[in-house]
């Protein structure tokens, strides 16, 4: 019996839940359509559209707050592997070695407090923050419902009252039909009780709308009171939460700066006991060349034809105004002893060079007269030698010093020199030194300078990682 009792209050529970929804739908129906009048709040609307702006922003910032915190455990994860390289690369016998074990230790566990820290202080306090939003997004949604339920009952309600004159000319026409058929004393009781029937449904209505109305308004109060305060407490959270992202970011990043100087110190100990094996750096295209166009070549191997530096030797006879007025002219070929000195290579002056010493090797072995010899072999380190006057070769204008291209360089602009390897390339000031890129140099190649003598048509920039100062 008792089972049957629970099925037939399930079975009543059941049908009256599908009642309301059928009442809700219709009242829904009947408001879209503009035949039913809707109970308005423009105050709470806006409520609710700032709650729903407020769970969209906490939303996100969870998201990327989560985002964040994996991030800085993927970099806590390459920064143990890293240390752990060292250690594994730091010989035993080396200076330090325990003192880089502790700081790769120390670096690890304060990885690990900023992302517990993080969690704890950062991420729980956000969960918390948005834990309280899907319960008020329920009772917002409850508050509608039972809006709807209010202004079904009212409307009920207030059609029985618009009815009542009807009702009373339904109830006096069956009256008057009965009073051909039934006695004088039945039609009195007949017609009270079809109104006394039409005072207990308006009675019905009447304590359905004050129940609708009272479990409304009790909900809307609470929502009205919840949603601003709820609204105006993001700016706190938002300060606190990222006060304190802000301020663990601060601290670790003051500790981590302390292992690493130590780090950095045990390395520059390291390095004061092997300096005799201290890695240099060889000249090589480096980031900071040029954005112009970023080359890194390999160096030629030695022995090849572009690691020698290309000497052009001309065995034609300088043009009148290589030599220096008013100084003495060579001496004739007559003289075999001054001639044979040259041939057999004998030592140059102080600050000759070498290519002076193979171009004049070069040309006395072609048994040039030694007037020529002489001359081109002084035209190579840009004097001529006579008497007590030199001077220098017409070099372009500003000229500063020579480079030599240690690698092939290829152009990629109109205003860029073309490089071999063994290319001399005289460096001149940029016209507007603003102009200037880091890691660049403006220059001519000698040999277009020595053909054409057109500084405007010839110069160009060039990559100096590219190149070695000569002269």
């Amino acid at each position: 019996m008792a089972e049957m009792g629970s099925k037939g209050v399930t079975a009543g529970k059941i049908a009256s839940n599908v009642q309301k929804k059928l009442t809700r739908a219709q009242e829904k129906v009947l408001q879209k359509l503009g035949k039913a009048d809707e109970t308005k709040d423009e105050q709470f609307e806006q409520c609710v559209q700032n709650f729903n702006k407020q769970l969209t922003e906490g939303t996100r910032l969870q998201k990327d707050l989560r985002t964040y915190l994996a991030s800085v455990k993927a970099m806590h994860e390459a920064s143990k592997k890293l240390n752990e390289c060292l250690q594994e690369v730091y010989e035993p016998d080396w200076p330090g070695r325990d003192d880089a074990n502790k700081i790769a230790e120390n670096n690890d566990l304060l990885w690990m407090d900023f992302h517990q820290k993080l969690v704890d202080q950062a991420l729980l306090t956000m969960d918390t923050y948005l834990g309280q939003f899907p319960d008020i997004k329920s009772r917002i949604a409850k508050r509608g419902r039972k809006l709807v339920d209010y202004d079904s009952a009212r409307h009920h309600f207030e059609s029985l009252q618009t009815a009542k004159k009807k009702d009373e000319a339904k109830i006096a026409k069956p009256v008057s039909l009965l009073e051909k058929a039934a006695p004088q004393w039945c039609q009195g009781k007949l017609q009270a009780h079809l109104v006394a029937q039409t005072n207990l449904l308006r009675n019905q209505a009447e304590e359905e709308l004050i129940k609708a109305q009272k479990v409304f308004e009790e909900m809307n109060v609470d929502l009205q009171e919840e949603l601003p305060s709820l609204w105006n407490s993001r700016v706190g959270f938002y300060v606190n939460t990222f006060q304190s992202i802000a301020g663990l970011e601060e601290n670790f990043h003051k500790e981590m700066s302390k292992l690493n100087q130590n780090l950095n110190d045990v390395l520059v100990s390291l390095e004061k006991q092997h300096g005799s094996n201290t890695f240099t750096v060889k000249a090589q295209p480096s980031d900071n060349a040029p954005a112009k166009g970023n080359k890194s070549p390999s160096p030629p191997p030695d022995g090849s034809p572009a690691a020698t530096p290309e000497i052009r030797v001309n065995h034609e006879p300088e043009p009148a105004s290589v030599a220096t007025p008013g100084a003495a002219l060579p001496k004739s070929p007559s003289q075999p002893s001054e001639a044979s000195e040259v041939a057999g290579g004998t030592q140059p002056a102080a600050g000759a060079q070498e290519p002076r010493e193979t171009a004049a090797s070069e040309a006395a072995s072609s048994s040039l007269p030694a007037v020529v010899v002489e001359t081109f072999s002084a035209a190579v380190n840009g004097t001529v030698e006579g008497g007590s006057a030199a001077g220098r070769v017409d070099l372009p204008p500003g000229f500063m010093f020579k480079v030599q291209a240690q690698h092939d360089y290829t152009a990629t602009d109109t205003d860029e020199l073309q490089l071999k390897a063994g290319d001399v390339v005289l460096v001149i000031p940029f016209q507007n030194p603003e102009e200037q890129d880091e890691g660049w140099l403006m220059g001519v190649k000698e040999s277009d300078w020595n053909q054409h003598k057109e500084l405007e048509q010839c110069r160009g920039v060039f990559p100096e990682n590219f190149t070695e100062r000569v002269q």
